[in-house]
């Protein structure tokens, strides 16, 4: 039988981790800085360098990763293919452009301070690339994505993280006799064919399988195994991409990128979302554990002159470049300061390095110790920049604003409807009738497909979840329409409107006349009983059915409106029912709106029983 101590051993570090992010990132975002400088900090502080209270940062390196592998998985699902071809000039001409200036640079730069030629090559490509995580992250703190230069700057990214994978085969190039191997081109090609297996798979699963797989879970309305089967897709295609040679984050932006069309998306999001934050803080605090005080300490004159040299010319080298692609000075300058650190990818390429004998270790460690530390100083540029900006007044407009990719979508939708049974399906069409396309919020895949005849953005999810309503635009919305027929679920929509979305209008359909009355308390912006307009509709055909005058019948059908809301406001004012209306069950009675010019006539022995004595 396991001990007690065993089964508490993996608390410690845990909660470690847990207090340590607790303590610095609330303190760091209280100085105006980014949550990524905090979860560094705190990395540093409880590292070996530091407090030592996680003696070996390796043992959480893998678990780590996975927040930057769901991290490109969000933004591949953000993305979609017609997208990143309009990129492509970015991708492909400005990503390529920054890649080989920078490495040539900095490259040259470690071969004048004594470095081999073969640890020059490596240094230069490896301090070349920039930190996804923490470009993504800060652009996401800021909102910043959909402008150019959050546009281009992922560009950028998207292009170092394509060349990983040369780079890694490049390598055991480079090592002494790799070259003269006999059966090395032959290892190199089937490696290369296993790749491309690899992402045919994932394309003909993620293009053909996918959407039908979430489909059939979804009826089974079992939230937690839809969080189950979007772990599983997103760390599967991870893992396969791991095994034909390719990085998992690429593999992982792939199967967002194939899923960017799926009516699922905005649920996949937002059940990724709490694993993708709380494992990407963890991939921040153990860059920060990885820096070795004692090195910096030892070499401290040689790395508070290049740390500095980096950050400020890869700064200016990509503003330059954006400059020559389009970009004005000031987006290029905001571009530059977010990538000006090295990349993730130089903790796997340099170990790589030193593992095939093409770096030493006195030339791999202080590189090592220069890429952290440039993650560390370089968010403080960027904060520092992009306060000077938001200071200079200039406007945030761009011409090219319009032309880059992920301006339009779901997030431009003026009207954000929630539910898309009987009454939401009515709701659209009058708005489609005057060119307004909504986006839709379901939960009930039939429903799903019945809106997507209607060429509307629509996507499974459940309404009342917080997270559901930003992705899918609420925070840009106009007016939230609440369509559904559950009034529990309703009532927790509209607060979370109220606390979250202020600014968009609340347009809600009401079950009955107690209902109604609950939500004019609750301070909706409009409400209207679902069967109301309807029977005013039809007790007007029935009057002029019967010979009466249609100008005639208008005008009865709207004393009869006006005397209806009249007293819908009066009992919501005083209180008619003395707020036993708002208690589940209470009834109205029903009251006629014109004086009666009779009285009753009970016309049989049983009806007379039923409206009691007098009546006659």
């Amino acid at each position: 039988m396991a001990s007690t101590a065993s089964h508490v051993s993996f608390l410690p570090p845990i909660l470690t981790f847990c207090g340590a992010a607790v303590v610095a990132v609330p303190v760091f975002r209280l100085l105006g800085l980014s949550a990524v400088l905090g979860y560094l900090a705190a990395g540093v502080a409880i590292g070996p360098s530091g407090l030592s209270l996680v003696e070996d940062p390796e043992t959480i390196a893998t678990v780590a990763e996975l927040g930057v592998v769901l991290l490109l998985f969000i933004i591949g699902l953000e993305l979609k293919l017609s997208h990143l071809w309009e990129m492509k000039r970015d991708i492909f001409g400005l990503g390529f452009a920054q890649l080989t200036v920078t490495a040539l640079c900095l490259g040259a730069a470690a071969y004048a301070i004594g470095f081999s030629p073969k640890a020059s090559f490596v240094t230069g490509v490896a301090v070349a690339l920039s930190a996804t995580a923490i470009a993504l992250q800060m652009l996401g703190e800021r909102n910043d994505l959909p402008t150019p230069y959050g546009q281009r700057s992922f560009a950028i990214l998207l292009f170092q993280d394509l060349s990983v994978v040369p780079l890694l085969a490049i390598l055991p190039l480079l090592a002494s006799g790799a070259a003269a191997d006999h059966g090395s081109l032959m290892d190199r090609l089937l490696a290369v064919g296993e790749a491309l297996l690899g992402i045919t798979a994932v394309v003909l699963i993620g293009r053909y399988g996918l959407n039908p797989f979430f489909r059939i879970l979804a009826r089974s309305g079992a939230r937690e195994v839809m969080t189950a089967s979007a772990l599983l897709v997103v760390l599967g295609a991870a893992l396969l991409m791991q095994e034909v040679g390719l990085s998992m984050a690429m593999g992982a932006f792939l199967a967002g990128l194939l899923l960017a069309e799926s009516n699922f998306r905005h649920q996949l999001e937002a059940d990724i979302e709490p694993f993708r934050g709380m494992l990407l803080g963890l991939f921040f605090m153990s860059v920060g554990m990885s820096i070795d005080l004692a090195l910096v300490r030892e070499q401290w004159v040689l790395l508070a002159i290049a740390a500095p040299a980096i950050i400020i010319g890869k700064s200016l080298l990509i503003a330059v470049l954006s400059k020559l692609f389009g970009a004005s000075w000031r987006d290029g300058l905001r571009s530059g300061t977010l990538l000006c650190t090295a990349g993730e990818f130089a903790f796997v390429l340099l170990p790589v390095a030193m593992g095939l004998g093409v770096m030493s270790p006195a030339e791999a460690q202080p590189v090592t110790a220069l890429a952290a530390i440039t993650m560390l100083l370089g968010p403080l540029l960027s904060t520092f920049v992009e306060k000077m900006v938001a200071r200079s007044g200039e406007s945030e407009e761009d011409p090219d604003l319009q032309g880059l990719p992920g301006q339009e979508g779901e997030l431009e939708s003026r009207v954000l409807v929630i539910g898309f049974g009987r009454f939401g399906q009515i709701v659209n069409q009058v708005l489609l009738a005057q060119g307004i396309h909504a986006t839709v919020i379901d939960k009930d895949v039939e429903r799903i497909r019945d809106a997507g005849r209607f060429g509307l953005q629509v996507y499974y999810g459940d309404g009342t979840r917080l997270d559901v309503l930003r992705a899918a635009g609420a925070e840009k919305a106009e007016m939230i329409c609440i369509c559904i027929d559950d009034q529990e679920a309703m009532m927790k929509i509209i607060e979370i409107i109220h606390e979250n979305f202020q600014n968009a209008r609340s347009f809600v359909r009401a079950f009955d006349r107690i209902h109604a009355i609950e939500l004019m308390n609750r301070d909706v912006d409009y409400q209207i009983r679902e069967v109301f307009e309807s029977a005013i509709v039809f007790g007007r055909a029935a009057l002029e059915e019967l010979g009466t005058e249609p100008d005639a019948a208008a005008s009865a059908a709207n004393d009869v409106r006006k005397r209806d809301i009249a007293r819908l406001v009066l009992q919501k004012e005083v209180g008619t029912m003395g707020g036993a209306e708002l208690v589940v069950g209470a009834k109205i009675t029903p009251e006629p709106l014109t004086v009666p010019t009779s009285r009753a006539r009970a016309l049989s022995p049983e009806t007379r029983d039923i409206l009691g004595e007098g009546v006659t």
